[in-house]
């Protein structure tokens, strides 16, 4: 997994990132969106155009964030 969305992203009209995708490795939760590792190609084009900043890659992901990865990995676990 390369990149990870956060909770800070909250606003489905805001997201942006789905439409710059290449792959469409983007998709909703129950509660937020998360990045599918298995089809992203880690490009970036996500990060670039977030508005509220929610999205790192993941070995620049800040500490109080932990959280997001384990969300993405559980929700592709299944």
């Amino acid at each position: 997994m390369a990149f990870v969305i956060t909770e800070l992203c909250r606003d489905e009209k805001a997201a942006v990132c789905l439409d710059v995708c290449p792959v469409n490795c983007i998709v909703m939760t129950d509660t937020q969106y998360v990045i599918n590792p298995d089809i992203c190609i880690d490009c970036g084009a996500c990060e670039l155009v977030c508005p509220v900043e929610a999205i790192f890659f993941e070995d620049e992901l800040p500490a109080e964030y932990d959280s997001a990865t384990l969300l993405a990995l559980n929700h592709f676990r299944n």
